[in-house]
């Protein structure tokens, strides 16, 4: 049943879109060198530096060539989403994220690769990040991605404005100290209290505020799949996170996403940031107006001993690729020690791709580089919230910042809308999650056998 619902929704979806996506994106240009293997990805600066550095590095070694599609992340999303539900070959390999490898495996969508990572002794698979390996396993066991690059969270201070105004972070911080640290440090400088996602979308607003749910005790549906946004613990941590951001958050917080606010603490607008860890490279990059200003710890917690997220872009073949093997190829050289020194030693250590390989955090040149932030990059990797058990009590899903479901991309983005009109206050909390509510319990039906 889960094949077809997903099936018939990306295909549904997306048929109109795949008209324009077709003329769409940063493609190799038609008409040139046949493609060993042709790869998708969403374009980020890290796809980027990949395409760059393939011909020169993996192309002239293996003599394979590399056809590259990279396209804006929702964009990726849908031809990933149509692609792998026809099984259309087109693509060989895919970036996909820790939501989508599941699903997509339960499918039988992409191809296992533990017979290519045993028979591939240089690849050092027991370096990889074990908790990266699990959120990448399917139900039957086996691996079907490997990370290109990973990511926990935590927060992010201002040393200098936290001494301008006398106050100390806890090196462990809860969040009910954090909303007190950002009420006396809010307009120091300028600056707000705190700059955290306000922006709809499941990968928006919804990535801080599940941790937030799961650390206050909250969970959005209990063992029998019942739905539980309208419970006191996730009434407590909703509310909680939208009188944060409206009483010491940046201004026109609902229209914020994680770029918006990333350019904000950049230029020096913000005391505080709960994000991503892989924003660190950015706000000391040089340019920053806060480079050397930043302290950084563990993302807040409260109930649990641990919070935070766990999230992975991946590798993975497509069930329908005719060259496998040339996949794990490119696979085995885009996920390894050996290009993360590459784009060390060409482009810069705080641009090689991290949070992936323990190897990188004992690497000297790393270290400085990232001197600032590595450790607790390293601590978020290894110990963030567990994704099968990541809040108070028992859940039917998996996940930290998401549900690992197929429905949740669609009622994720319906419930972030309703909490990004409580941020812009257009309806209160109670309001927003009673409609939330009934969306989440819907969306389960299938799952109560109904």
């Amino acid at each position: 049943m889960k094949r077809s619902l997903l099936a018939r929704a990306a295909v549904a979806a997306t048929a109109v879109a795949g008209l324009v996506l077709a003329g769409c994106g940063d493609t190799d240009a038609p008409g040139g060198e046949q493609a060993d293997i042709s790869v998708l990805a969403m374009d980020a600066s890290q796809m980027q530096t990949l395409k760059k550095l393939t011909k020169r590095h993996f192309t002239e070694e293996t003599g394979i060539t590399v056809d590259y599609t990279l396209l804006p992340e929702n964009e990726a999303r849908e031809r990933m989403n149509r692609e792998f539900a026809t099984q259309a070959g087109t693509y060989d390999v895919a970036s996909l994220s820790a939501y989508e490898v599941p699903i997509y495996a339960d499918n039988g969508w992409l191809a296992p690769l533990d017979s290519y990572v045993k028979a591939d002794e240089d690849f050092d698979q027991d370096d990889v990040f074990p908790n990266l390996l699990s959120s990448l396993t399917g139900e039957d066991g086996k691996l079907y991605a490997e990370p290109f690059y990973g990511e926990g969270s935590f927060l992010m201070y201002r040393k200098d404005l936290f001494r301008k105004d006398g106050l100390t972070m806890p090196p462990n911080p809860t969040w009910e100290q954090v909303a007190g640290l950002a009420a006396r440090i809010d307009g120091t400088d300028g600056a707000s209290g705190i700059c955290l996602r306000g922006l709809p979308g499941w990968g928006q607003n919804l990535a801080p505020l599940n941790t937030v749910v799961n650390t206050f005790g909250g969970t959005w549906y209990d063992t029998d799949w019942n739905a539980r946004l309208t419970s006191p613990e996730v009434k407590k941590a909703v509310g909680f996170y939208v009188d944060l951001l409206r009483s010491h958050g940046q201004p026109d917080a609902d229209r914020m996403g994680v770029l918006e606010i990333l350019d904000r603490f950049v230029e020096g607008k913000c005391a505080m940031m709960y994000d991503a860890t892989s924003l660190a490279s950015s706000i000391e990059a040089d340019g920053s107006a806060v480079k050397g200003k930043v302290g950084y710890v563990p993302a807040p917690h409260e109930r649990t001993e641990k919070a935070g997220w766990l999230w992975t872009w991946a590798w993975g073949i497509q069930q329908a690729a005719e060259n496998k093997d040339a996949a794990w190829e490119f696979i085995s050289w885009a996920s390894s020690k050996e290009y993360q020194e590459l784009v060390g030693q060409e482009v810069g250590w705080t641009a090689a791709p991290a949070g992936n390989r323990k190897s990188l955090y004992s690497n000297p040149a790393y270290q400085q580089a990232a001197d600032a932030w590595y450790r607790q990059e390293y601590t978020a990797a290894t110990d963030s919230a567990d994704p099968k058990n990541p809040g108070v009590g028992p859940r039917p899903y998996t996940g930290v910042g998401f549900l690992g479901i197929p429905e949740f991309a669609v009622l994720g983005t319906a419930v972030s809308e309703q909490i990004a009109a409580a941020i812009a206050g257009q309806q209160p909390v109670d309001a927003a999650l009673e409609k939330s509510q009934d969306l989440a319990q819907a969306a389960a039906a299938k799952y109560r056998g109904e």
